[in-house]
């Protein structure tokens, strides 16, 4: 068996936790889905990101109609002493209702409902970053921000082992995976494609998909989304990943290296542009934010993964199509620096730059905040 060193501490957690999948049969499910629904019985999942500021919860409510904008929904509740978000003894926090999209897996007039937490003094929780992204987006709005996210995550068997992997070993070395075809090359891609068609029927703004470096490693591309919707869409396309994958009894992880040694890492490389940089002659503004950026790498490792840099620290290596966490460094089609100017862009004279360094499991909305903030705001 392969030894559990050579594993990330995500994996090596589940591998402890959860010896053996339940299963359950969706022939026998799929005979209640087809009852009618009655016009006055919405199912409405509120969802939100819980105190660990990586992990997604959600639960259902009955509307009595169809709701058409987040307004039309009503604020909630939930236990925040079960999401790592309050104490036992004053454990009731608020769901307010923000975003609005399509549920694939109930269909029909159902939805899914994305929240902000608020604690019980109203006030935002600790992992609630949208409220000051939003901000920031509201004081930048006339500069156009566009943003679009490239999502790395690993596919994983219930027992923490990436998908497809031998159980005995590892798979011949990386270099025939990455857009890879062919039941040898590519590992899970029923998942992948479910997620993608989920994504569209629900209104997320998905723009691709393809397999990744790593074995049972994919991508998917959320944009390009101006301002506060960029993390909206992401999160919601997180958690049909994770429900996806479920059905399928697969485990999704977003952590940033999920297998040690030689083998790529997960990020979530973040294109980002304001409508000056892709008119004509923005490169030189492209130029001024790099600049910018480059005053600031030590705040923006902060803000690129949950834990303020420490889970990047074991994938920005500067090896792997990374740089390195402790220097910046920006280039034209350098997929080693920490800023790259695609060639495409260098060439045409405008465009967008690529920031490399946030993680897979990072908060879009911490993302994007700080991108403008340094860039935009000049703070």
């Amino acid at each position: 068996m392969l030894s559990v060193s050579g594993w990330s501490p995500f994996c090596h957690q589940l591998a402890m936790a959860l010896p053996g999948a339940p299963t359950t049969n969706k022939q026998v499910l799929d005979k209640y889905l087809q009852l009618e629904q009655p016009d006055d019985g919405i199912m409405a999942e509120y969802v939100w990101i819980d105190g660990t500021g990586e992990g997604i919860r959600s639960k259902c409510k009955t509307l009595n109609a169809e709701p058409k904008s987040p307004k039309d929904c009503p604020v909630w509740n939930f236990d925040g002493s079960s999401t790592y978000q309050a104490e036992g003894s004053n454990s009731d926090m608020y769901l307010y209702p923000v975003a609005l999209f399509r549920d694939p897996f109930r269909r029909g007039k159902n939805k899914l409902v994305l929240c902000e937490v608020y604690k019980y003094n109203k006030k935002p929780a600790e992992t609630n970053r949208r409220k000051t992204c939003a901000e920031a987006m509201e004081k930048a709005k006339d500069t156009h921000p566009w943003f679009g996210i490239e999502q790395e995550y690993t596919l994983l068997d219930y027992d923490g082992h990436p998908f497809g992997w031998p159980k005995n070993g590892f798979p011949g070395p990386q270099g025939p995976y990455y857009c890879g075809v062919g039941a040898n090359k590519v590992y899970g891609r029923d998942v992948v494609e479910a997620h993608y068609r989920a994504c569209l029927y629900s209104g997320i703004k998905i723009a691709g998909c393809n397999a990744e470096v790593m074995p049972a490693q994919w991508e998917f591309q959320v944009g390009p989304c101006e301002g506060i919707e960029m993390g909206d869409h992401l999160w919601v396309a997180r958690y049909i990943l994770h429900r996806v994958a479920e059905e399928f009894g697969v485990v999704v992880t977003l952590d940033p290296k999920p297998m040690e040694g030689d083998w790529n890492g997960a990020g979530a490389h973040c294109n980002y542009s304001t409508q000056a940089m892709r008119g004509p002659g923005g490169v030189a503004e492209i130029e001024k934010a790099i600049e910018k950026l480059s005053k600031h790498h030590v705040r923006h490792i902060k803000a690129y993964d949950p834990r303020e840099g420490k889970d990047n620290e074991r994938r920005l290596t500067g090896f792997h199509e990374t740089s390195s966490i402790h220097d910046f460094s920006a280039g034209v089609a350098n997929r080693g620096a920490s800023i790259r100017i695609p060639r495409q862009v260098s060439e045409d004279g405008c465009g967008y730059l690529e920031d490399r360094r946030p993680a897979s499991n990072c908060d879009p909305y911490s993302v994007t905040e700080v991108l403008i903030r340094t860039t935009v705001l000049n703070e």
